[in-house]
């Protein structure tokens, strides 16, 4: 009777050994899969919408994300900076933003769905290099007196006023391009993607 105890007591053991490492091989084996429902970095860089919390973004202050291997500049700006822009219209090639450098919804004087954040991929329209920014204004920019903050290409001079509007004579041809984005939230955007019907 001893005996039979012994030899129950094994096989229970070994039932519960076997039933451990076929659950850890479980989770082994399916973590792969549902790792493979995820975008991939390829799938990514063909153009996957890219989600981005903008949440910890203080006014005055940029993040750069990835979008289909661009950068893609995300700016919160500050009251100063959108009252610039009315300020600009006579100086930039394009002040109602009538070229096709952005969605429809993003037509209008900040190029933005909501006026205080511009999203645009920061690469120049002249020949592909990345503009710098600068938000400083006045002698304090390095850019004279008159400089009210944007950005400018360090390539060949092109410069951009805090809408990505580029002024006029200068080599780039068009605005920094606005991507379609929507708003998933007050504070989450969605790069690569917009509402039906936008």
């Amino acid at each position: 009777m001893s005996c039979d105890e012994k030899v129950d007591c094994g096989r229970r053991r070994l039932l519960v050994a076997t039933a451990a490492i076929g659950g850890v091989g479980g989770a082994v084996v399916a973590t792969p899969f549902v790792s493979s429902m995820l975008p991939s970095e390829r799938a990514k860089a063909a153009g996957a919408p890219v989600e981005v919390d903008i949440s910890k973004l203080e006014p005055g202050q940029m993040m750069t994300v990835e979008w289909r291997g661009k950068p893609v500049w995300i700016i919160n700006r500050t009251d100063e900076q959108l009252a610039s822009l009315k300020k600009v219209e006579g100086e930039v090639s394009d002040p109602k933003s009538e070229k096709n450098m952005q969605p429809k919804y993003c037509q209008n004087e900040t190029r933005s769905i909501k006026p205080n954040v511009l999203v645009a991929v920061g690469i120049c329209t002249h020949l592909g290099c990345s503009p710098t920014d600068k938000f400083k204004t006045g002698d304090e920019s390095g850019l004279g007196a008159t400089w009210p903050g944007g950005f400018i290409c360090p390539c060949h001079g092109s410069t951009f006023d805090m809408a990505g509007r580029v002024y006029k004579s200068k080599p780039a041809p068009d605005n920094l391009e606005v991507p379609p984005h929507m708003y998933v939230s007050d504070s989450k955007i969605v790069i690569g993607e917009e509402k039906k019907g936008a």
